[in-house]
């Protein structure tokens, strides 16, 4: 048992605080780090989302529940791709 706890260690990160920054440029920059992700990589399987920290170049691409920084934003995959995948229709041929 850890003698502290990190408060935001455990469980899914809070999603960002969409009133205090400009939401189209950090969901735009999210975009970028997963499509860049996507051409590098063998896709195999999908990330849980993208962490950017305001104001800093670049992000990373992450599988697991991040701890963040105070500073750093958690951009869910939803998000990123920008639209709802369960609601879309599938056409069978």
């Amino acid at each position: 048992m850890p003698s502290f706890e990190i408060r935001g260690a455990a469980g899914v990160p809070a999603t960002p605080r969409w009133d205090r920054i400009d939401s189209r440029a950090l969901i735009r920059a999210a975009r970028r780090v997963y499509f860049s992700h996507l051409s590098e990589s063998s896709g195999a399987r999908d990330p849980l989302g993208v962490v950017l920290a305001p104001g800093q170049p670049g992000g990373r691409v992450v599988f697991e529940p991040p701890v963040l920084l105070p500073e750093e934003e958690f951009i869910e995959l939803e998000l990123i791709r920008g639209r709802n995948t369960r609601g879309r229709r599938r056409w069978k041929v």
